[in-house]
């Protein structure tokens, strides 16, 4: 079984949580028992969340061996310039070494649900969204990636992983999809 879920914002991506006081978790999605997450998205990150009973699925689709893209919009701080665009899509120096290639593209701001909270929004600082598509899924790698060229990131909603596409699913709606494709 696979499951394409819409992760909102400020939710774990595990089913318990030991923290005090007890933050979200997926447990109050009614998911279908007996299927785990292939892959995470940070707490504060948003969409595309797949989840499986299926071992060796979860490894196809999470081992960076195999290439599967992750596409994500996000909403970066300030307006890239065309070398903050060129340095992302060549692959960006991190702490744990470099990036691979990335695709990025500006895009207008997406139709998407609102979010609670809301991003900050200050008057003097503009807003850009771009879409960027990953090979590789290192801790906060997108968040990591636009800050190291400087424009940090405000909002990351990831919309496919390989085949797989969030589509119409709303935070915290949920549907079964096919492990080949979409």
């Amino acid at each position: 079984m696979l499951v394409a879920f819409n992760k909102p914002y400020g939710v774990l991506c595990q089913f318990t949580d030991r923290s005090q006081p007890p933050r979200p978790t997926l447990a109050g999605f009614g998911l279908p028992p007996g299927i785990y997450p292939a892959g995470r998205l940070d707490h504060d990150s948003e969409g595309l969340l797949l989840l499986t009973d299926d071992g060796p699925l979860a490894h196809r689709l999470t081992d960076p061996r195999h290439k599967q893209p992750k596409v994500y919009q996000v909403q970066v701080e300030g307006v890239p310039s065309a070398a903050s665009i060129a340095a992302l899509q060549a692959g960006v120096e991190l702490k744990d070494g470099m990036t691979r290639p990335a695709r990025v593209r500006i895009i207008e701001p997406p139709s998407i649900w609102p979010r609670d909270p809301p991003v900050r929004f200050r008057k003097s600082v503009p807003d850009t969204w771009l879409e960027l598509v990953i090979r590789e899924g290192r801790n906060r790698q997108v968040r990591r990636m636009t800050a190291a060229v400087g424009h940090p990131t405000l909002r990351l909603v990831r919309v496919g992983i390989g085949p797989h596409g969030l589509g119409p699913l709303l935070p915290g709606e949920w549907r079964e999809c096919s492990p080949a494709h979409e």
